[in-house]
């Protein structure tokens, strides 16, 4: 059985990644989020409900104990969030992580400016790829809405290719990331439509 810890368990990308995760039998989930009666636990067999915030580092250190992955889906504070689970998973020894960023925070988007607004993507990220983890860093496109699975990949230091990208792409590179230890480790992936 796979252990997958799913911080921000509420944010649209997260519940849109459960049913990827759900539809493989050998997956079970631990959702934390802040309040946790605003999500219905999808399958209390498999699914762990955790209550909590980020920031409370003895709270997310045990719930972080006996993962094999955590994937973080937040907002709001990132820097210390990324801070927070650092601590965590050094703690509960805990290596895997994949942690969702944005686009644009290397100033790799043709045709745009860096903007302030990604200040705090920008600055998580650099916590987490100053950390020892075995981290994957996902710099999505804008989100789209519809039912296709079709993206392609980009590194750190390569120009990210188009704009937007759907929630099902995002979510099956999730789950396949969270389900091979070694895929992209310790890189920093822009995803973008295919």
């Amino acid at each position: 059985m796979k252990n997958v810890l799913v911080l921000g368990a509420n944010g649209q990308l997260a519940r849109n990644t459960i049913p990827f995760f759900l539809a493989h039998s050998d997956v079970h989930l631990t959702l934390y989020l802040r309040r946790s009666n605003r999500l219905k636990n999808p399958n209390p067999s498999r699914v762990t409900m955790v209550e909590g915030d980020v920031l409370d580092i003895p709270h997310l250190t045990s719930a972080v104990k006996g993962q094999d992955v955590v994937y973080a889906n937040l907002s709001g504070a990132l820097e210390l969030q990324a801070t927070s689970i650092v601590s965590a998973m050094k703690m509960a020894a805990v290596e895997r992580l994949i942690f969702i960023s944005s686009m644009g925070i290397y100033s790799e988007v043709p045709s745009e400016k860096y903007r302030s607004v990604l200040n705090p993507y920008r600055d998580s990220a650099a916590v987490i790829e100053a950390s020892d983890l075995g981290y994957t860093i996902l710099r999505p496109g804008w989100f789209i809405h519809d039912d296709e699975i079709n993206y392609q990949l980009t590194q750190k230091g390569e120009p990210f290719i188009g704009h937007e990208v759907s929630l099902n792409s995002l979510s099956d590179l999730i789950v396949k990331l969270c389900l091979s230890p070694t895929m992209e480790l310790k890189q920093s992936i822009g995803v973008s439509r295919g």
